[in-house]
């Protein structure tokens, strides 16, 4: 089975890493595709691009792009229970000729747009990542796209602009540290306020050499 990491990663840490990588086109990534790592794209972000056409301008080519989005997406929570060969199988059958069509769609669309236009904005994000959009269809272990974890740290996004002044460099690599325990403590399945409220209680007569009892992946509650 191959290994999947799912973005936003610092690029920096996945130095020497081989495998599939689900991100976006952020331009930090590149150097990993250069070095063997596969790109698979995120169909939310490419949908999110045709989505923001259709609210700003009520456009008709995002609209149009958004129900073949909606026919993908259809195929996916067909497949979402189902084993790694039957996902491939149905995302061939079903979710092909749908990206097939989408493909062909723009591509027809591209002509018929400025350059530089938010139209061909859209359309160009999607045509110039086309591989690695559809790299899924391919590949039954791979996601669509990148939402579950888009969704792990939107706490995070939403919260930044409040995270700005932290008053010192050293505050924010305390602050930022904090962070990291809380949601590590929630992947790990625990209630934060409680993970937090018994190391604080046990950090002042726990042995330096198990410190890394309490960290989150380790961690277990204080018989009472």
């Amino acid at each position: 089975m191959q290994t999947i990491v799912q973005a936003p990663v610092a690029p920096h840490v996945m130095d020497g890493w081989c495998g599939t990588l689900v991100c976006d086109d952020y331009s930090g990534y590149k150097a990993l595709f250069a070095q063997g790592v596969a790109d698979a794209g995120c169909l939310a972000h490419a949908r999110r691009k045709f989505h923001e056409l259709w609210v700003n301008h009520k456009s008709a080519i995002g609209e149009k792009a958004l129900k073949l989005f909606v026919r993908l997406y259809q195929v996916e929570r067909e497949v979402a229970d189902f084993d790694d060969a039957e996902r491939r199988r149905i995302r061939q059958d079903k979710g092909k000729p749908v990206a097939d069509a989408l493909h062909a769609w723009l591509t027809a669309q591209r002509q018929l747009v400025p350059p530089g236009s938010a139209t061909a904005r859209a359309i160009d994000y999607s045509l110039t990542r086309w591989k690695a959009l559809t790299r899924y269809l391919d590949d039954g272990q791979l996601p669509a796209d990148n939402n579950r974890v888009e969704n792990l740290i939107r706490p995070i996004a939403i919260g930044r602009n409040n995270w700005l002044f932290a008053g010192s460099l050293r505050a924010g690599k305390r602050a930022a540290a904090v962070m990291s325990l809380i949601h590590s403590a929630r992947l790990n399945g625990h209630d934060p306020h409680a993970y937090l409220c018994d190391v604080h209680a046990r950090l002042p007569t726990q042995p330096a050499s198990r410190i890394d009892e309490l960290l989150p992946h380790r961690w277990t509650p204080s018989a009472r």
